[in-house]
């Protein structure tokens, strides 16, 4: 890695969240350079957010392919379990509207054809600058055996390559994309004519019509290795692979939820359009409508919904169905994508 400072701050947003799941921590904004003009870091959100704004959507984003409709309706969100953390407290009732939800994970096929169709270049893959310093591109890999950090910041790795220059995707168009933040799933969205879902209906479409469950298959923990992908074993460093995938599965590799969704728990976090709040329920009464869809701040991390390979029941549990975390906006982790949805 080519810098003391740049390794800490970028493995510090990832460590955060793995460390500490009910705490909200704040990122530096990292600097896109394209030029040697500097860019003001202020506007970076908002420069993020105009570029996407200028990606011509897909002709036949009116296509529900791959989709499934669900129908809208009401639950109560929130903990419901004694692994519950004090972010998913008090249980509140949500109102959901009717949406397309992607039936699976975005995987490296579809991300390829979003690349090709706009030139997209995604975060991991741009150079960057911190406090006048610039940076060569890339990503955040997990490394169990490091002792001081189990994140390291791994130069050039991204979507094509997600632990680094010597991996790649080879053969594995049917998986789950990674190494893509935020800003990249919002890119692909809007080029979908698509957007991220937002948490509430995350949790809506993961308990797929059944708020009392704990996990999308029931309260039965002893079936988790037939239903999601997870981390068996000694977290971090032993893995007993009882579930068939050490990292990442292809999608449709487990069954899916009531729902006819699939890999809604583990396998990959993902995305979610809000901004984080650790105190976000408690303050359910006060929100104007939209509360959740707040995605304006931009140094304030965003949601991820649904858990990982990582995760493990002595953990962070993120494959409960009321789990919640986040990550900063611009950060990529081999680990992390996103689905899509669609207003109906």
């Amino acid at each position: 890695m080519s810098s003391s400072i740049k390794s800490y701050l970028l493995v510090l947003s990832a460590f955060c969240f793995m460390l500490s799941c009910n705490e909200n921590k704040k990122s530096k904004p990292i600097q896109v350079i394209e030029q040697e003009p500097e860019v003001n870091t202020v506007d970076y959100h908002e420069n993020y957010l105009r570029e996407i704004s200028f990606i011509k959507t897909r002709e036949d984003s009116a296509s529900t392919k791959n989709m499934i409709k669900l129908e809208g309706g009401s639950y109560m969100m929130g903990g419901n379990s004694n692994q519950a953390r004090q972010d998913e407290f008090p249980r509140h009732k949500e109102n959901i509207d009717p949406i397309w939800v992607d039936q699976t994970e975005v995987t490296n096929a579809q991300f390829r054809e979003f690349v090709e169709a706009t030139g997209y270049v995604t975060t991991a893959e741009r150079s960057f600058e911190i406090k006048g310093k610039k940076y060569e591109p890339g990503a955040l890999v997990f490394d169990p055996y490091n002792p001081e950090w189990w994140w390291k910041f791994e130069k050039k790795a991204n979507w094509k390559h997600p632990t680094g220059p010597d991996s790649d995707i080879e053969g594995k168009d049917n998986f789950p994309v990674v190494q893509v933040s935020w800003y990249d799933a919002m890119a692909y969205a809007k080029w979908a004519g698509k957007r991220l879902p937002t948490e509430a209906e995350y949790e809506y479409f993961n308990r797929a019509g059944n708020d009392t469950l704990i996990y999308h298959w029931g309260n039965d923990f002893e079936k988790a290795t037939d239903m999601v992908n997870f981390h068996q074993g000694n977290f971090p460093r032993q893995n007993t692979v009882a579930d068939d995938f050490e990292k990442k599965a292809p999608a449709k590799s487990f069954p899916p939820n009531a729902y006819r969704l699939y890999e809604t728990s583990g396998n990959i976090w993902e995305w979610c359009l809000d901004t984080y709040y650790p105190d976000a329920y408690s303050k359910i009464e006060k929100r104007e409508d939209g509360y959740f869809k707040d995605f304006i701040n931009m140094e304030q991390q965003k949601v991820i919904r649904g858990g990982s390979f990582l995760c493990s029941e002595s953990y962070c549990t993120g494959y409960r169905n009321s789990a919640r975390m986040s990550s900063a906006p611009d950060t990529g982790l081999e680990h992390t994508g996103f689905r899509c949805v669609r207003d109906i």
